[in-house]
């Protein structure tokens, strides 16, 4: 976040912060949500890259597009085996996933 904007949202009142602070999170738990961010960011990028939308993603992955759709916004209820999967559907090695 840009400190301008950082400075309006605390004059209007806000505590801005990080999601580790928000949740608190444990230094093991915020890797995790860093990891899972990193994934899905990639995932999103890869199936653009490959003029993919997220209804031929989620054939190839015998899924539906709203769970795509999850997937790429990082929500909790994704799991990191879906996200492994779909970067592999995508053309990603295990040397990518690391």
């Amino acid at each position: 976040m840009d400190s301008a904007k950082r400075k309006k949202l605390e004059r209007a009142g806000w505590k801005v912060g990080s999601a580790r602070e928000f949740l608190g999170l444990s230094d093991q738990g915020a890797a995790l949500v860093e990891l899972k961010l990193a994934l899905s960011a990639t995932v999103r990028e890869r199936r653009r890259r490959n003029h993919l939308s997220q209804s031929a993603l989620a054939r190839r992955l015998g899924s539906s597009q709203s769970r795509v759709a999850k997937l790429e916004a990082a929500d909790p209820s994704v799991s990191l085996d879906l996200l492994f999967r779909s970067l592999i559907a995508l053309g990603g090695t295990g040397q990518d996933i690391a």
